[in-house]
């Protein structure tokens, strides 16, 4: 039951492949939702501490997707996208990066949601 309710509670979306990548991205960019990407890396401690900051600004932000991806899963996207460091977060609108942030900064990264659903409008 406790896994189950864990589904249900996240809405960050893993990426464990190409074809997921761009499958998720149409959708995104179909339904006009900005997309905020995680990258990240299980041996990256301030990575893997982002993770439940993450998981609540994907809970306060229903109208843009949330993924996360694993660079040492999906190399080929996290070279396609040159991510050099982790964690590294990419600000997506209209199928194009329009912000990347490199670190984790939590109030930075809520001040560039802010930015991103004001350039959505």
């Amino acid at each position: 039951m406790a896994q189950h309710q864990q589904i249900m509670k996240s809405r960050v979306i893993e990426i464990d492949s190409k074809e997921t990548w761009d499958f998720v991205a149409f959708q995104a960019n179909k339904q006009g939702c900005p997309v905020i990407v995680h990258f990240t890396a299980s041996w990256c401690l301030p990575s893997v501490a982002m993770e439940p900051f993450f998981e609540q600004l994907a809970s306060s932000h229903p109208d843009i997707y949330f993924l996360l991806v694993d660079v040492d899963e999906v190399k080929e996207l996290a070279s396609k996208m040159e991510i050099k460091a982790m964690p590294t977060f990419l600000f997506v609108k209209e199928g194009a990066v329009v912000d990347k942030l490199v670190g984790a900064n939590p109030e930075e990264i809520k001040n560039r949601v802010v930015g991103l659903t004001n350039y959505n409008h």
